[in-house]
């Protein structure tokens, strides 16, 4: 009789933390950690996470977002946690660790089937700084995004008036990946992320407690995190379509 499957995919959220931290010890040849090696392996899970805000977009931190614009308001404030000087009532629509906006549109009758969107074109800051008035009325087109340590803010230009002031700024944004917490938390990773997170974890360890080991260690990171940001992403449909030739032309 053939052996049974397990019948579950959840190994990447019943992977605890401790166990994360064993692993990456392990691979660099320590075993039967504990104290400040549990914590010193914390702290660099987070700076990893960190650091893999420096390696593009990562598909699965790419939130959603409906933005009600208010009359007259040019900025919009994102708080990085409820803690940042801020309550929750004051941070627009109650959404915390924006990192940055990929795209966005000004979206009218969002609950109805008349629903239509019109885009919104991204500004750097010496654009956005030559507009002369910044607090002129008429329909918001254009936005500028200032990131700081702990917030992010969305300038629309113009400011809403009375006729737009009833629709939503529509964007995409992307999220920061959640801090570690306690040991027996899972992460916020995908699956397809865990070999190079174990992989990132022992190279930092090994800069740590076993320097001999470190280009080694790296090579395996970065081999791997190359695969997972390869795999990474939304596929469309590809369509090749021949040249046409015309003889004599």
């Amino acid at each position: 009789m053939a052996n049974t499957t397990s019948g579950t995919a959840t190994f990447d959220k019943t992977f605890a933390i401790d166990e994360i931290i064993e692993e990456a010890f392990e691979r660099i040849g320590l075993n039967s950690v504990a104290g400040y090696q549990m914590k010193s392996a914390r702290r660099s899970l987070n700076i990893l996470f960190q650091e893999w805000g420096n390696r593009g977009i990562h598909y699965w931190e790419i939130g959603e977002l409906n933005l009600d614009l208010i009359e007259g308001q040019a900025e919009y404030k994102f708080f990085r946690a409820s803690g940042d000087g801020t309550s929750a009532t004051s941070t627009p629509n109650g959404v915390y660790g924006i990192s940055d906006v990929l795209e966005a549109q000004l979206r009218a009758n969002r609950t109805q089937t008349t629903q239509s969107d019109s885009p919104m074109t991204k500004v750097d800051r010496s654009t956005y700084a030559g507009f002369s008035n910044k607090l002129s009325k008429g329909t918001p087109n254009q936005y500028w995004v200032q990131r700081f340590i702990d917030h992010v803010s969305i300038n629309v230009y113009p400011t809403p008036d009375s006729t737009n002031a009833s629709k939503d700024m529509h964007f995409y944004y992307i999220k920061r990946i959640q801090d570690i917490g306690d040991y027996t938390n899972a992460t916020d990773v995908p699956f397809r992320f865990v070999p190079c997170m174990v992989s990132g974890l022992a190279f930092y360890l090994a800069q740590k407690y076993q320097p001999q080991m470190v280009q080694a260690m790296k090579l395996y990171y970065e081999d791997e995190l190359a695969r997972a940001l390869a795999e990474d992403g939304s596929a469309s449909s590809t369509y090749i379509t021949p040249k046409t030739y015309y003889p004599g032309t």
